[in-house]
């Protein structure tokens, strides 16, 4: 009897064009992220993520990233784009991010004094917990920065998502040390300019095939034909 296999799923975040969701989903991302918050170049207005969503084809999950919004604005957005699954990247309370009747993940930063389980104490209903490096440049992710994974408590109480800083040449070892459910990835698949600065929100092909074949490569699966 042979034993089974285990996969980390993917996450492709910061997409801002339909053709990148496509090329995330043919690549065999698990889901995509789109960024409804105003203060990222990464962000997407309700309208083309509608037609983002529209694009995808089956079994791809949406996920819509807001940061500390008013709950009327996620409403506006639910009642315009169909998102599987949200994502609150602030200081959002539990009340909050279960009030919308959708499965949600709850972000947090790993650094400080931050007790990380005490935090997580009040999110026992969320689908996962995503986990990221410390706020830079005003961006509380999609910064490209990675944490010290030391700090992750070997015991979650919900399937972790680690995010920060991921890109083809460090996901794997993050895959062998943590055996993360998914990883989250923005800034490490983005277009880069000539001087090497990231593109924020437009997604490089290569960059995208190169981290998900990393992340099959340490999952111990073989790349497709």
């Amino acid at each position: 009897m042979s034993s089974a296999v285990r996969r980390t799923r993917v996450k492709i975040c910061g997409i801002t064009r339909v053709e990148d969701a496509l090329t995330a989903a043919h690549a065999g991302a698990d889901a995509i992220g789109l960024n409804f918050w105003r203060g990222t170049p990464r962000r997407i207005d309700p309208r083309r993520a509608r037609t983002i969503v529209a694009a995808m084809p089956p079994f791809v999950t949406t996920v819509g990233l807001f940061v500390d919004p008013d709950p009327g604005e996620v409403a506006a957005v639910l009642a315009e784009v169909a998102l599987d699954v949200l994502q609150f990247h602030g200081a959002e309370p539990a009340a909050l991010c279960r009030s919308f009747g959708r499965p949600y993940l709850k972000a947090f930063a790993v650094g400080g004094g931050t007790d990380l389980l005490e935090s997580l104490s009040s999110y026992g209903d969320a689908a996962g917990v995503l986990l990221d490096a410390t706020p830079s440049g005003g961006l509380p992710g999609g910064t490209g920065r990675t944490f010290d994974w030391g700090r992750v408590p070997a015991a979650l109480p919900r399937p972790l998502v680690l995010s920060g800083g991921l890109d083809a040449a460090n996901v794997g070892e993050a895959i062998r040390r943590l055996a993360p459910w998914a990883v989250d990835v923005a800034s490490g698949v983005e277009a880069l300019a000539p001087d090497g600065t990231v593109n924020k929100g437009i997604k490089d092909a290569a960059r995208i095939a190169a981290f998900i074949a990393e992340v099959r490569h340490a999952d111990g699966i073989a790349r497709p034909a």
